[in-house]
């Protein structure tokens, strides 16, 4: 497994970040999501599944994607063993996070956050991806786009209603599967990204028990 680990100076807490099923962990969402992280004195620890270091395009099954999530999290531990633990990923690696977390308690972790949650196939709406989420014990985080077609807010907001207390829907309008934002909104993709790590960045502050002092 490769990692890339960003550590800034003052760092208040660090999370390790799973990338999504078709791009690994240098793909510029991941690159931006990580410097807006470090920015705010969050570290980063991002990985890759066995399948994107071997340059396959299937990914691996799941055993194999949950076993790496658990070493992943492990390795990124003993990388900063003096810092408040948090996990997630984009997509596939969010549902990955969580599916770990539901099978045995992710040592340590505090939090996961899911950057877009892959709930079900495009134009086939459902839930059964979600029913694992019932067995996670952790505070939950879910970042979502109103025009992703991986997530139907009208399935997923019921999902969350039952996690009650443990999941926060954070909302972008317009935002696709990728956060990618129409022209006509007004908004630039840039500026979303700043508006959903600002909101992880306040999250694990939050849980961390940390400020920006």
């Amino acid at each position: 497994m490769s990692a890339l680990f960003d550590h800034p100076r003052g760092a208040r807490a660090l999370i390790a970040l799973a990338h999504g099923a078709g791009a690994g962990m240098r793909h510029a969402f991941m690159e931006a999501v990580s410097a807006r992280l470090v920015a705010a004195r969050i570290a980063t620890f991002r990985y890759q599944f066995p399948y994107m270091e071997e340059r396959r395009r299937a990914p691996d099954p799941p055993g194999v994607l949950t076993a790496t999530v658990r070493a992943a999290v492990e390795a990124a531990a003993k990388s900063a063993p003096d810092l408040p633990l948090f996990a997630g990923g984009k997509s596939l690696g969010g549902r990955m996070t969580s599916t770990a977390a539901a099978q045995g308690a992710l040592a340590g972790v505090r939090g996961i956050a899911f950057f877009g949650f892959p709930l079900h196939a495009p134009g086939k709406p459902g839930r059964a991806r979600a029913d694992h989420l019932r067995d996670v014990k952790l505070p939950m985080l879910f970042l979502q786009g109103t025009r992703d077609p991986l997530a139907d807010l009208g399935e997923l907001r019921p999902v969350l209603d039952e996690l009650g207390d443990r999941a926060q829907l954070h909302v972008v309008e317009g935002g696709d599967h990728s956060f990618h934002v129409l022209k006509r909104s007004g908004r630039s993709d840039a500026e979303v990204l700043d508006e959903l790590c600002a909101r992880v960045a306040e999250w694990i502050e939050k849980l961390a028990g940390v400020g920006r002092s």
